[in-house]
């Protein structure tokens, strides 16, 4: 049996083969199909996996106590990549996964929920609200060279006929369209009284099937796309974007009762245990203080017993929908097993953001009076059809310790979520990596990996613009050689909240919101602080009054990133 080393040289030397022999076939043919020459040639097949509002700390493989063999078990035959960064939300970590670019560029500078209320950004470049035309998607590129492509889950990146994932290259596809939705066959919307989208194959759907549960169906509809072409010779990229644990919560009965009892300690000792589990892993060091907890919220022993038990059954349900997912993905991993596919298929997870830590009822009035107008959030019934709840931020602080803040933030605690890569043939496994990556450099990595050249600055005649990422290919391979200089520069911006990270040194901005007051100590508003991510990776401490030569190096990459993305900072700033 071959050693791993040797196993990726030759899995290499195959990949090679295999793109030489297809851009011979679609020079001889002119169809983009593999002539019969290189037909015995198989490329490999792409699962990419992405979970909605996940914190880092939920899955095993980061000590979390939720049970999730099926990940775990593909984490741990990987590549862990522990110091992976997303956007701070849904839709702008979408946009630079399918562009390679940042979401400022890729159209999702602001999200389109929010780009309705900001008259100054909406319809300028980089704000449209959906996947813009100045990029080449993701998954155009992989249909173009010669792939089958599937989508199931959540889309996020278009609400129009012209923006929706048949539209970028998806040949087959069964989506949720915007942020979130109920989980089950009643369609209740993230908003309104109306139903939520869902599109198959570009067709608005009216009803969903009556046993419908959306982690199951996505599941089940991503293994129907890819058996229904299998055995043509040609391989797949299927993006499975699974919708839960966004909210509103819910998960069947049966779901929840497994983790019947199992949180009624409460939110501080399970931010205490998962603290320890990952100091265990060497995740955390062994003398950090975590993120406090907030201003105005009770210590776990001060909630009334109604209060501890209906808190209780929130995160049950949260953990059950985290469960389902690594059920129904071991469902997709199974089959791919049993149609001999598995070992030539790379798989790469990754979390959208944070989890999600806001009381959205409290800071956005409208959705308040929405939810208590169509739903029951009785303790009985949440979790069900009819409900509408969120964990909060006690439960979320718990999932992200001991980082700062959850999703929406452009802290750690909103923009380094758990990620890995798995692929037998021609990566390492058991191997761990705390290089800086972004969810920029998914995009080079699985094109180079597909043997698949990115167009430029011209595609399908119009101009796009070029990539931004950089490919992990070398990383995943074994090299211990970072894919970014120590001088690399990843900036965020959102809802006006910003950041800069260079290296070890990060600088943050927070506008003053009345929503989001108080504050923690020392955390100041409508002004920069900055962080030494390796000495204070809670992002508490500020240096910038210590470190002035520091702060105005960062504000000066700040500004590049500002003026070479066109930031344009929203006029109305919400409570999220």
């Amino acid at each position: 049996m071959l050693d791993n080393s040797v196993n990726k040289i030759v899995g290499r030397l195959f990949l090679l083969f295999a793109c030489f022999s297809f851009l011979l076939s679609c020079s001889g043919n002119g169809n983009g199909g593999v002539a019969s020459g290189a037909a015995e040639i198989k490329r490999p097949n792409v699962l990419l996996v992405v979970v909605d509002d996940v914190a880092f700390n939920d899955l095993g493989i980061f000590g979390g106590e939720i049970n999730t063999p099926v990940i775990d078990s593909l984490a741990r035959e990987g590549v862990v990549l522990t110091n992976f960064h997303a956007a701070p939300n849904c839709s702008p970590t979408r946009a630079m996964l399918f562009s390679g670019t940042d979401s400022h560029i890729a159209g999702l500078g602001n999200m389109f929920e929010d780009l309705v209320v900001n008259d100054n950004q909406r319809g300028n470049p980089g704000y449209e609200g959906y996947l813009n035309f100045r990029v080449a998607a993701l998954s155009e590129l992989f249909k173009d060279a010669g792939y089958h492509t599937y989508m199931t889950g959540k889309w996020h990146l278009g609400l129009e006929d012209f923006n929706g994932p048949d539209d970028r290259g998806f040949e087959r596809s069964f989506t949720m369209l915007e942020g979130g939705a109920g989980a089950f066959s009643n369609m209740l919307a993230l908003f309104g009284a109306r139903k939520a989208f869902y599109r198959e194959d570009g067709k608005l759907l009216d009803s969903l099937p009556d046993d419908f549960y959306s982690t199951r169906h996505q599941a089940e509809k991503m293994i129907e796309y890819i058996g229904d072409n299998h055995g043509d010779g040609k391989p797949f990229f299927s993006y499975l974007a699974f919708t839960s644990p966004h909210w509103p919560l819910q998960a069947p009965e049966a779901s929840i009762a497994r983790y019947k009892g199992k949180y009624d300690e409460g939110y501080d000792v399970l931010k205490a245990r998962r603290l320890q589990a990952l100091q265990d892993r060497g995740l955390a060091p062994a003398d950090i203080e975590p993120f406090p907890r907030f201003p105005g919220e009770k210590p776990w022993d001060e909630l009334t017993g109604e209060e501890k038990r209906y808190q209780a059954k929130l995160m049950e349900i949260y953990a059950a929908m985290i469960d389902d997912v690594d059920i129904y993905l071991g469902k997709v991993i199974a089959y791919l097993k049993e149609v001999g596919e598995y070992e030539n298929t790379f798989i790469f997870f990754m979390s959208d953001n944070g989890p999600e830590g806001h009381d959205i009822p409290g800071a956005v009035p409208v959705f308040g009076e929405y939810i208590g107008t169509c739903c029951d959030n009785s303790y009985e019934n949440i979790g069900k059809a009819n409900s509408y709840v969120f964990y909060g931020q006690n439960w979320a602080q718990a999932g992200n310790t001991p980082l700062r803040m959850y999703k929406g933030y452009p802290s750690q605690g909103g923009v380094r979520v758990p990620a890995f890569a798995h692929y037998p043939k021609g990566i390492e496994s058991g191997l761990q990596s705390n290089h800086v990556l972004s969810v920029m450099d998914v995009m080079p990595t699985l094109l180079e990996l597909a043997g698949i050249q990115h167009p430029g600055k011209r595609y399908r005649d119009r101009d796009v613009v070029e990539m931004r990422g950089s490919s992990m290919l070398p990383l995943l391979e074994g090299s211990d050689e970072a894919v970014h200089p120590d001088d690399y520069v990843i900036g965020w911006e959102l809802f006006n909240k910003r950041a800069i990270r260079k290296g070890d040194w990060k600088i943050i901005y927070e506008p003053y919101h009345i929503d989001r007051e108080p504050r923690h100590a020392g955390i100041k508003t409508d002004t920069w602080q900055l962080y030494n991510l390796a000495e204070d990776p809670v992002e508490m401490n500020d240096l910038s009054g210590k470190h002035p030569e520091k702060l105005a190096e960062m504000l000066a990459h700040w500004h590049e990133y500002a003026e070479e993305n066109s930031v344009i900072f929203p006029e109305e700033i919400s409570g999220y």
